[in-house]
């Protein structure tokens, strides 16, 4: 039996961020190289001293089994078999 300890997961999600600098830059770099893609717009604001910007980053398989489980959702709704009416009214 091995004492290693086991390999970390990968998250699904990561949010990098950072400074808007090199070092940023090759983090975001080295997420892409581990096989993440980005997801959504970065972000920027000024802290009062310098630019800090965020990217989220995910695993591609992250969205396909989200989206598969989005998609499982609708077939259940549609083969539920109650047809419901819209009265115009929305409620929140």
């Amino acid at each position: 039996m091995s004492d290693a300890p086991a390999p970390e997961e990968k998250l699904s999600y990561r949010l990098i961020s950072g400074p808007d600098n090199r070092e940023f830059c090759e983090r975001i770099s080295a997420a892409l190289a581990e096989g993440y893609v980005l997801h959504g717009s970065p972000a920027a604001t000024f802290n009062g001293s310098s630019v800090i910007v965020a990217q989220a980053v995910v695993l591609p398989e992250a969205i396909a089994s989200a989206d598969a489980a989005v998609a499982d959702a609708v077939d259940s709704l549609e083969s539920t078999g109650d047809d419901l009416e819209f009265d115009g009214e929305g409620h929140a």
